[in-house]
């Protein structure tokens, strides 16, 4: 009998459970789907699907703004927080927009911007590094042969003036030549003036010009009346020396360089800039400079040159910008960092946070107004800081979401039977 009782009390509750699973059926079902359920005040209204036609305006289903997540197939009230269901169109459905009202949107920190019209001010940054200006280079080159002494320059990097002497120079063809202009001269005094004299004296002097003499050693040689043995060669420009190939008592040839002496007054940044980027640099454009070398300072330069071919390997333009450098502490060889400040007349941009990549798609969040959020995609363009340019797919004063776009995209994609998600091949 004790175990007759034991087993009786299990079955007992076995068949109160199934009863009440009959009997309840109903409500658990749709209380699980999201249904309204018998018998709890829901409002009446048109059924899902239930429109003229299979049309864009039939009813998908009804949802609660607060709780995404209830799909219900006729109107009512959310099962959860008891506010009624609001509708969900078969073209919203299509077009995955997510319904949230204003004080959900609020809750998970949704935030919106318009889209505007207005200038783009766009930094372009390239590396570079600081050179010699070309235009201000000048060789001392011998055009005759002979040997150096006396030499003033004795090492790379010295600083010179224009018309300071370098050394000295002893060369047997210039000798000889200073010896036929010191005889013209005799000839022409013993003639006494002829015009034949006077030609030869202007072709000995021709020639002393060609092999390197100034107007004032000719001068000095017509004056004295005698050649000079060891002839002073002055610098041609001011600048240091930044190359030196000759040493004391050496021999040289003509044609040899002696010196390069470079005027650092001024210096060229030449900056490698990206393909993609080139376009929009032109002559003229502002530029600032900074140096690990004075990282509390910056320059501002322009662009005066962009060369016009490209390093096949490293796919850069180069682009020359002339520095002033009156202090001497721009050094040549420095490396640089040049941006480029560009000002793009007015166009369509909005905020880089509001762009969800997806592949090689590029999707906004709209703002369509009633609490409706909708995806759409755009084109992109240049992008300056947190703005970005919108080349199609938005208008001006459009709304779109900048903040909390990530969870409403999620949203889309469960949400949506539809393709926009779907990537394209």
């Amino acid at each position: 009998m004790t175990r007759l009782r034991r087993n009786a009390v299990p079955l007992a509750i076995s068949g109160v459970l199934v009863l009440l699973a009959l009997v309840c059926h109903a409500r658990l079902v749709a209380w699980f789907a999201g249904e309204p359920t018998p018998g709890s005040g829901s409002a009446p209204g048109v059924p899902v699907g239930s429109g003229s036609g299979p049309g864009s305006d039939a009813v998908a289903y009804y949802t609660c703004s607060m709780h995404p997540s209830v799909h219900a197939h006729a109107p009512g009230t959310c099962p959860v927080c008891s506010m009624n269901l609001v509708p969900v169109t078969r073209a919203d459905e299509q077009s995955a927009v997510v319904q949230l009202d204003e004080a959900r949107q609020r809750a998970i920190g949704v935030r919106t911007e318009p889209v505007v019209k207005a200038p783009l001010v766009l930094d372009v940054r390239a590396s570079g590094k600081l050179t010699y200006d070309e235009t201000r280079l000048q060789d001392v080159v011998l055009k005759v042969g002979g040997y150096v002494s006396g030499l003033r320059i004795t090492a790379t990097g010295q600083p010179v003036g224009k018309g300071e002497p370098l050394f000295q120079l002893y060369s047997p063809e210039l000798y000889a030549a200073q010896q036929d202009y010191v005889l013209a001269r005799s000839s022409h005094d013993a003639l006494g003036g002829a015009g034949r004299g006077d030609a030869l004296i202007r072709a000995a002097e021709t020639r002393l010009g060609l092999l390197g003499l100034s107007v004032d050693q000719i001068q000095t040689i017509a004056n004295t009346g005698a050649p000079i043995e060891q002839l002073t060669f002055t610098s041609p420009a001011s600048g240091y020396v930044i190359e030196k190939n000759v040493v004391e008592g050496a021999a040289i040839h003509a044609g040899d360089r002696v010196f390069r002496i470079a005027a650092l007054d001024k210096v060229w940044v030449e900056a490698d800039v990206f393909e993609a980027d080139l376009g929009r640099i032109a002559n003229g454009q502002a530029a600032t400079i900074s140096l690990s070398y004075v990282p509390d300072r910056t320059f501002a330069g322009k662009v005066t040159f962009v060369y016009p071919y490209l390093d096949p390997s490293s796919r850069t333009g180069r682009v020359r910008i002339e520095l002033a450098n009156a202090g001497g502490e721009l050094k040549p060889d420095m490396y640089a960092n040049v941006t480029f400040h560009l000002v793009l007349p007015d166009r369509l941009q909005i905020p880089t946070s509001a762009i969800l990549y997806t592949g090689p798609r590029r999707i906004v969040l709209v703002d369509l107004g009633g609490g409706r959020l909708g995806p759409r995609e755009v084109k992109i363009g240049a992008q300056a800081g947190d703005r970005a340019e919108v080349l199609s797919g938005l208008a001006a004063g459009e709304a779109v979401v900048t903040a909390g776009n990530f969870l409403i995209a999620a949203e889309s994609r469960i949400r949506s039977s539809g393709t926009f998600w779907k990537e394209t091949p």
